[in-house]
């Protein structure tokens, strides 16, 4: 697909809006080769420490498994195991919800933990990993204090357990930074985004992000941090499942 920016975004990403879609009718506004870009999509492109998805597209009764799906200056890119579809052609999509919904879980269960991180240390994310089985979240902490650890954990599955709700809204650029704790990256956030989507964990955690999310803490089930490593001196790195989803 070739990398010249179209003058404005055309793929309405349906999955930021509904985190839940797991299927939806499209059409395929550009083909090359086995890479097209969709008029909507269910499939998030990878982005922020979160994988992208994979599914299915199917004309018809013919299927073409999707393998990738990345952002080019902008656009949405799926890429399909081989050349077949068409420009113009009508697809239906149907996205491997398993997948999904576990990563959906450890998304949410990470904003839990940050903030309770944050909020006891002032610690910002320097960066950070989604997987269906795990993820990992760096933090610019000084002292590792692994006691204190548990006591973080121990505080995010308390207040999982009270079943709040979880919203996004979009909210002006200059609004959303007045917000508390809006930004847990250590890096400043582009300069161009005019408008920022939010995901409001009620009572927990108002954070600046572009990922998909639960409806209720309540889905999440119990965070367990299973390993602790000192990257560095002021990165300090923490990795947790969830006690349902085994590794690998």
């Amino acid at each position: 697909m070739s990398n010249e920016p179209i003058h404005k975004p055309i793929t309405q990403q349906v999955c930021l809006d509904d985190c839940y879609k797991k299927e939806l009718d499209a059409v395929i506004l550009q083909q090359a080769g086995n890479e097209i870009i969709l008029d909507k999509t269910i499939f998030y492109a990878a982005g922020g420490g979160q994988p992208s998805d994979n599914g299915s597209v199917y004309r018809g009764t013919e299927e073409f498994r999707l393998i990738d799906v990345r952002k080019v200056n902008g656009e949405i890119i799926h890429v399909i195991d081989r050349e077949g579809l068409s420009k113009g052609d009508k697809v239906h999509l149907k996205l491997n919800w398993e997948r999904r919904y576990k990563i959906m879980r450890y998304h949410t269960a990470s904003h839990v933990l940050c903030s309770v991180i944050n909020e006891a240390t002032n610690a910002r994310i320097t960066g950070n990993q989604l997987w269906e089985d795990k993820t990992r979240i760096d933090f610019d902490l000084e002292n590792f204090d692994r006691e204190k650890l548990k006591e973080y954990e121990r505080k995010a599955n308390e207040l999982i357990k009270e079943s709040r709700t979880v919203d996004i809204v979009v909210l002006p650029r200059e609004e959303a930074m007045k917000l508390k704790g809006v930004v847990k990256l250590a890096n400043a956030l582009p300069p161009n985004i005019d408008n920022l989507r939010i995901i409001d964990i009620s009572g927990i955690d108002q954070q600046a992000c572009g990922g998909t999310h639960l409806k209720n803490t309540s889905e999440i089930g119990e965070i367990e941090i299973v390993k602790t490593e000192n990257k560095g001196k002021t990165n300090k790195r923490v990795t947790f499942i969830l006690k349902d989803i085994k590794e690998e």
